[in-house]
């Protein structure tokens, strides 16, 4: 027993900073996506004997903070209720073009169901190949294809109204 929690936490002090990135590009929020990672850990921890293959930990963990995220989801969805009111926008004023472009695209990334915003992450910011992303989320190649190819479309869209509203805001 002692064993597995000297293993689980070398594997936690050498994956963190990957493992903290992948929750960030989860969910915009940082103290969120740190949340998200701890409850993702803590879940990881109790099936960690479970993991024949220590080498598919990332793979598993990618998994709980996928399902994890989606729980929240489904439950903070349940507790929003329609306005005739905006919320005022929170803004960070930062000079350079790069944060503005990546906070940008974290918003944007906002707008697509967790199933896809997952496809996309996987595929473009943790480089999976299509098949790695299908077994990672449960479905098949064709689904994970199909889902990317929605969900760039609608990112496509969803920058080309926000640049139709805001000149200043360019689509990458």
């Amino acid at each position: 027993m002692a064993a597995e929690v000297l293993d689980f936490e070398e594997y936690v002090r050498t994956r963190q900073e990957a493992l903290l990135r992948s929750a960030r590009r989860l969910i915009a929020d940082p103290v969120e996506a740190q949340d998200l990672l701890q409850t993702a850990l803590a879940r990881t921890y109790g099936h960690w004997d479970g993991i024949a293959d220590k080498s598919l930990a990332d793979a598993y963990l990618r998994r709980v903070m996928i399902n994890t995220r989606t729980e929240w989801w489904r439950a903070r969805r349940l507790q929003e209720v329609p306005t005739g009111q905006l919320p005022d926008v929170r803004t960070v004023d930062d000079s350079t073009e790069q944060h503005a472009d990546r906070a940008l695209l974290m918003e944007v990334l906002m707008v697509l169901a967790p199933k896809q915003r997952s496809v996309v992450v996987l595929r473009h910011w943790e480089q999976m190949s299509t098949e790695e992303t299908a077994e990672a989320l449960g479905m098949s190649a064709g689904t994970v294809k199909s889902t990317l190819h929605r969900a760039l479309a609608r990112l496509r869209e969803e920058l080309e109204r926000r640049a139709e509203r805001c000149p200043a805001t360019r689509a990458a």
